[in-house]
């Protein structure tokens, strides 16, 4: 039975309703059946029980004023699945400008980094957002337990690391910030370690 490729499920998934439980048997979460293997739950699918629980469902849901249609291959409503499937295909218009500083707190002497970035071709509602990656869950170059890095994304342009020594970061919020300035499409983010 193909498992993976059914609309309106999870990777490893056979439809809205296949489970497949710890002992290895397969459930039916709408009627709340068990099944031993896959052709009696395919049986089922098609029985009296499975096509009345669809029946019920649906009227329910009509009655609930949730007028969707509702796809009867799947069970779900009729463009979920092309919904869960829409991506953005924007192009990529290359990577930022950006300045890199070191910055030393002349109070506790404590060292950091402050990251400016130009995105001056993004939408105005875009804020970039970002995050500190540890060496081993990138792919770019070969993990370094000495190093982490900072990624920073903003549509159109393309995702900008910046590989940073793997120190404990300060996260207080006096210590560490990112804003945006809307006039000049600027982002800022500082880190202290």
């Amino acid at each position: 039975m193909d498992y993976q490729n059914r609309a309106g499920s999870k990777f490893g998934g056979g439809g809205p309703y296949f489970f497949k439980n710890h002992v290895g048997s397969f459930e039916c979460r709408l009627c709340l059946t068990v099944h031993q293997n896959d052709g009696s739950y395919l049986a089922h699918t098609q029985g009296k029980k499975h096509q009345t629980n669809l029946a019920r469902r649906a009227a329910r849901e009509q009655k609930e004023g949730r007028s969707q249609n509702i796809d009867p291959a799947t069970g779900l409503p009729v463009g979920v699945v092309a919904g869960l499937n829409a991506r953005k295909n924007l192009v990529k218009i290359g990577r930022p400008g950006y300045k890199v500083m070191k910055l030393r707190d002349p109070v506790t002497r404590q060292e950091g980094l402050l990251f400016q970035l130009q995105y001056p071709d993004a939408a105005p509602d875009v804020t970039p957002k970002w995050q500190v990656m540890n060496a081993f869950t990138q792919r770019v170059e070969e993990p370094d337990k000495n190093f982490q890095y900072l990624l920073v994304a903003a549509e159109p342009y393309e995702t900008v690391g910046f590989k940073i020594p793997a120190r404990e970061l300060d996260k207080r919020d006096e210590k560490q910030f990112s804003f945006g300035m809307l006039t000049a499409r600027n982002f800022g983010s500082k880190s202290c370690s």
